[in-house]
């Protein structure tokens, strides 16, 4: 038996595994290279999109002042960098991905449960997120080719509430994503390395060029009316906090699948603490400045970047902007929603399923769901939200749970690629029924406030989905892996 203890070494993967459990993307990784830059690079990817931005900049919007929003972003951040080094260890102690580090909690069958649920959101959110580059990608083509315009309206060509154009630029990204995502990690490493200090140089010199049109006075960090004071801004800041935590809860639980290559837990942490909170305070910092910029140089506020650098009059200036929000976008998706399905999906049944396999089935299946009309209805995507913090969360809490509590930070590596019934993660017939227990009574506690909305405070409760289902997840898989059956 072999069992994780801290170390620097790397992972040979036995001969021995169990074939169906296991393939050369699922076995324990024989080099772990990446470094502190490599993660802040990922994060950076992670934060620096048009979701990003938006989402940070509607922090500002919220009726609280400035300085109560930065605390409510620090706060937020915070807990998203705790927890990230929580679900970081035991991936990168052991060299495996997200849902073969599930299989200690789950049982090497059950943790297919948690890799297809993780798997189903990211495909949800990979067709939303080339969707949003698609936009960005837009703006360039009917700038550089005018006579495209008539084909962006939905009216005169649309197919299934795309327009002709909308097609063509989703057609485009979708084929560039899967070629860099087909090359490999190594090549993906290597992108993301770009993307996010080149949002960083477009958005510093957006930054100053409206500086220098509106003047240093015209900053202002408050982008609406300041409407809650004292003790009534508490509960306005507690939804701050959720709602950053919310934004990064999807990477955050499946971030084994790349602290695995981090080259020491050490690494991975200082990668974390310079991609989360410094980064991420930064970048909303430098959105907020800009937000409150376009008042006075375009006569409204305006918390889109690509629609900001549209207004500007200079074709250079927009196809550079609106490109590098494109390809930025294409950074955070391959991260966030390519990585994980393909994992994900090759984990159901490694033998038929590579991990370049599993990422072209989370590709197909994101067109299939037409993510344009999903996105276009903010009361689904505010509805979704909700609900898939209710999954998430105890997916969150019951794995923290078994590996801090339950195991103590003991995994038996090659249990991971058994299926012989003396194997310590077969519990009953490869399925650990006290997660599954757990994850199902955190997921159900949680929908209670999204589902009966009507009922007295559920409203404001359904804002903290993933706190409740993550709490009552770790609760219940503690207690009763505690008791003797």
């Amino acid at each position: 038996m072999t069992e994780t203890v801290p170390r620097d070494a790397t992972i040979v993967a036995a001969p021995d595994y169990d074939p169906r459990l296991t393939n050369e993307d699922l076995a324990p990784l024989r080099n772990q290279t990446w470094g502190s830059y490599n993660i802040f690079a990922f994060w950076m990817s992670d934060v620096h999109s048009v979701g990003g931005y938006v989402t940070a900049g509607s922090l500002f919007v919220l009726g609280l002042s400035s300085w109560q929003v930065l605390i409510s972003l620090v706060v937020g951040i915070s807990i998203v960098y705790l927890f990230c080094n929580l679900v970081a260890k035991p991936s990168q102690l052991t060299g495996v991905p997200f849902p073969v580090i599930c299989r200690t909690v789950f049982g090497v069958l059950g943790a297919n449960i948690p890799a297809i649920i993780r798997g189903l959101i990211a495909v949800a959110w990979y067709g939303i997120q080339t969707y949003l580059a698609s936009v960005a990608l837009n703006v360039v083509l009917i700038k550089l080719f005018p006579g495209l315009g008539p084909l962006a309206d939905v009216d005169q060509y649309g197919f299934l509430g795309l327009p002709l154009l909308g097609w063509l630029s989703y057609a485009i990204l979708w084929v560039a994503q899967a070629a860099v995502f087909w090359t490999g990690m190594e090549s993906i490493r290597r992108f993301i390395d770009f993307c996010g200090p080149a949002v960083y140089v477009v958005m510093f010199l957006l930054c100053g060029y409206l500086i220098y049109e509106a003047g240093w006075s015209a900053i202002d960090l408050n982008l609406g009316e300041v409407r809650y004071t004292g003790f009534d801004a508490v509960p306005v800041m507690l939804g701050a906090i959720a709602l950053v935590v919310s934004y990064f809860s999807g990477p955050m639980l499946n971030f084994g699948d790349f602290s695995r290559y981090g080259r020491s837990f050490a690494a991975v942490k200082r990668g974390n603490l310079l991609g989360l909170p410094l980064n991420f305070l930064m970048f909303s910092i430098l959105v907020v400045v800009t937000a409150s910029l376009t008042v006075p140089v375009f006569g409204e506020l305006i918390t889109d970047p690509v629609e900001t650098v549209a207004r500007i009059d200079s074709t250079f200036a927009i196809v550079l902007g609106a490109l590098t929000f494109t390809v930025a976008t294409i950074g955070i998706n391959i991260v966030a929603n390519f990585i994980s399905p393909a994992f994900d999906f090759s984990n159901v049944s490694p033998q038929r399923i590579s991990w370049r396999a599993g990422g072209m089935i989370a590709a197909v299946g994101s067109v299939l769901i037409t993510p344009w009309n999903l996105y276009n209805n903010p009361e689904v995507i505010h509805y979704t939200l909700e609900v898939l913090g209710a999954f998430i969360g105890p997916l969150f809490g019951v794995l923290i749970a078994h590996y801090y509590v339950v195991s103590r930070q003991v995994v038996d590596i090659d249990a991971m690629f058994t299926l012989s019934e003396d194997g310590k993660y077969h519990f009953r017939k490869g399925y650990n029924p006290k997660a599954i227990i757990a994850t199902a009574s955190g997921a159900v506690l949680a929908l209670v406030p999204v589902l009966w909305k009507g009922g007295p405070g559920m409203s404001t409760t359904a804002q903290y989905t993933w706190f409740i289902g993550m709490a009552v997840g770790f609760v219940v898989h503690t207690l009763l892996s505690r008791r003797k059956v």
